[in-house]
């Protein structure tokens, strides 16, 4: 098992590869820029239809010729890089693996008698080149990439409150919401008011930590989860009640409620020790309202919490990403992660040709994996199939078998993750199906291939503890273009916790995809407020994209539309489970399953997060 913590076997060629790319940099950093100063977002648009002599449609005028001017003197330069970089992406490693240790963090702890529980979360940050990103109605990718490190390391390093509350008559799609909502929802904008999208920092300055990249599977080097203290009921005051805290929203206790009462309190401790906070989000602990009915939910025994969160979970472990395509952001966000993650691969695929017959790949996969505990093996495999522009991307999908415990038989605890990202052009659901085909057998053979031991190596066996999927799979569950992935066999190796049939989710299930229009709307430009908007029907039916039908308009124009919409939008993002492979006496528990509005402002799809509790049927000594 080996893991790549360099791009290149060789400095040599690690020197080549960056000659070659500082010839090619200058002119594709001015193909970007020349073609992001012609595709404006829509607040760029507002912004120049209310001032057509402002600044910005100056600088348009002025920097576009002479982005198009140096552009054609590159040019030379840029020819002689690329016939020495494209030769050496045969021999470049398929993702890079970097180690950071943290402060404060330890080693791996002996595996408890009773279990543990693991969380899980995956997004889709859609960190393109910037004039890529502009058709999703994004910019300043660089910008965004450190805003999003600081928002996931800030929501998962964050205290964990949960405040339960029974109310039989409670039937919205999340526990509660912190205000009670209009039931209509219209667009608005105001420049004047609008947020500043970077939130100011009370923390120190962020400097940017180059991680390790040695191996560290045998060194000390990951964190435990912490034991939890209980905090008796009124024994703190209100969380979001502390003083300094910006932009505070309604306390969920001081609200009128006619049929709820508090019946528990539980604090969660912080984690993940030696972090620092730079996001005003981080300074307010986080509260969660559940619905405990006195009877079952609709639909089952569904015994798991659910919820729309303004936040990432607390003492968060495992991360998935997608769409993390620009070079420089990948090495902001790594930075940004590595202060709450240890372990990292990134830079996940291979440019170039694989082989004669492939067709030439631009971007990477863009997928990123973030996680607490060592990784002990990782794989990359490309989807040959790709068709249209997803063809100029490696996309694929990346396995990691991960350490998170040893027994008191000192077998080694391990869980299998895999991220991946699937075509995402509509009607071709005949090429998701053959990737999906691909996925299972690939994790398959990984499965078989990690955990067999070295030639010689007399080691026990490893326990399973998890196996799950992350990623976006861009098909739902709902659309009836989807029909074809949606009954996959991949649903019969996995379970969906939103899921209740191929062709429908869960009352409560929401879809993932935000209509990119409505990006800078005032109601949808912070955490808290696109999570209100979230809970309310309407507002999803303003800001969701929904599935298509022959008698809807695309989704580019939803707005205006007359044609009612059932069901809660598109989800195509998932994180999936196994429990097939784990020990005989062990068991899966589904603990929490969240819908994340963190990430608003930042990128046009929701994150989502899932909670697992290993039970090993032991009891306490």
């Amino acid at each position: 098992m080996v893991l790549y913590s360099t791009p290149y076997p060789s400095a040599c060629l690690h020197f080549l590869d960056g000659l070659s790319w500082s010839l090619v940099f200058p002119c594709y950093w001015l193909l970007d820029r020349l073609l992001a100063s012609c595709v404006a977002t829509s607040l760029e648009k507002r912004q120049r239809s209310r001032d057509p002599c402002s600044f910005l449609s100056l600088c348009v005028l002025v920097w576009a010729p002479l982005y198009l001017l140096l552009l054609l003197l590159s040019l030379p330069l840029a020819l002689v890089g690329f016939i020495l970089w494209a030769p050496l992406q045969a021999v470049r490693q398929p993702y890079l693996y970097t180690y950071i240790k943290l402060a404060g963090s330890g080693g791996l702890s002996e595996w408890r008698p009773q279990g543990r529980s693991f969380c899980f979360c995956s997004a889709n940050v859609c960190l393109l080149p910037d004039s890529l990103a502009r058709f999703n109605n994004l910019s300043d990718t660089h910008r965004r990439a450190r805003e999003v490190g600081k928002r996931i390391r800030n929501g998962a390093n964050r205290p964990q409150i949960k405040i339960y509350i029974d109310s039989p008559t409670n039937t919205s799609i999340s526990a509660a919401s912190f205000s009670s909502l209009a039931t209509g929802f219209r667009r608005t904008s105001s420049l004047d008011q609008r947020p500043e999208q970077s939130h100011s920092t009370s923390g120190p300055a962020d400097s940017e930590t180059e991680p390790l990249t040695g191996c560290p599977l045998h060194s000390s080097a990951a964190s435990d989860c912490p034991a939890h203290p209980t905090v008796e009921q009124g024994s703190s005051p209100c969380p979001l009640h502390q003083d300094g805290v910006e932009s505070t929203p309604v306390c969920p206790l001081h609200s009128s409620s006619d049929s709820s009462r508090e019946s528990l309190t539980r604090y969660h401790g912080d984690g993940g020790g030696g972090m620092y906070s730079n996001n005003t989000l981080s300074h307010v602990p986080r509260t969660s309202i559940f619905k405990r009915a006195a009877r079952k939910r609709r639909h089952g025994d569904e015994t798991f919490d659910h919820e729309i969160s303004a936040f990432f979970p607390a003492n968060l472990d495992f991360l998935a990403l997608q769409e993390v395509f620009d070079h420089g952001a990948t090495t902001r966000l790594r930075h940004q992660l590595h202060r709450y993650f240890p372990y990292v691969l990134s830079d996940v695929g291979q440019y170039g040709w694989k082989s004669c017959c492939s067709r030439f790949k631009f971007l990477n996969s863009g997928l990123m994996l973030a996680s607490r505990y060592p990784i002990l093996d990782a794989r990359y495999e490309c989807y040959p199939n790709g068709r249209g522009e997803d063809a100029l991307a490696a996309k694929g999908a990346l396995f990691a078998k991960v350490h998170v415990g040893t027994s008191h038989q000192e077998q080694r605890i391990v869980g299998y993750l895999t991220c991946t990202h699937l075509h995402a052009i509509e009607g071709d659901a005949a090429v998701r199906c053959e990737q999906l085909d691909l996925l299972l057998q690939w994790g398959a053979e990984f499965r078989q291939a990690s955990s067999q031991p070295s030639e010689g190596e007399k080691v026990l066996e490893d326990l399973v503890a998890f196996d799950v999927v992350l990623g976006d799979l861009n098909f739902d569950n709902c659309s009836s273009e989807d029909k074809l992935e949606q009954q996959h066999a991949l649903f019969t190796q996995y379970k969906d916790p939103c899921r209740l049939g191929p062709g429908e989710d869960k009352p409560w299930a929401l879809g993932t995809l935000l209509d990119p229009s409505g990006l800078y709307d005032d109601e949808v430009s912070s955490p808290e407020s696109l999570q209100k908007v979230m809970e309310n029907e309407e507002g999803r039916k303003e800001y969701l994209v929904f599935p298509p039908s022959k008698s809807q308009c695309p989704r580019s124009s939803q707005k205006g539309r007359k044609i009612p919409l059932k069901g809660n939008g598109r989800r195509i993002d998932y994180i999936l489970y196994s429990d097939e492979g784990l020990q005989p006496d062990w068991k899966l528990d589904l603990e929490e399953f969240s819908f994340v509005t963190q990430l608003a402002g930042l990128t046009d799809h929701l994150s989502v997060a899932m909670r697992l509790a290993v039970s090993t049927g032991e009891d306490e000594p």
